[in-house]
């Protein structure tokens, strides 16, 4: 049975954060994480981006980020 591609992708993000997790255990600051994160997902050759803000809605009202 053929994977879906969603699959696929989603091994190759888990790898990667596995692999900074592996890597630099555990007791570093987020920011540490989610740049050895970045370093990762771009050798792998996936696209992203970083703490891109979004609407977010509650209840059908869109909540302000101040």
């Amino acid at each position: 049975m053929k994977e879906p591609i969603d699959d696929k992708l989603t091994y190759r993000i888990i790898g990667c954060a596995m692999k900074v997790h592996n890597t630099l255990g555990n007791g570093f600051q987020e920011v540490i994480y989610q740049r050895c994160l970045a370093i990762e997902l771009e050798k792998d050759g996936l696209g992203f981006a970083r703490e891109e803000e979004i609407p977010i809605y509650y209840e059908g009202i869109e909540v302000e980020i101040t």
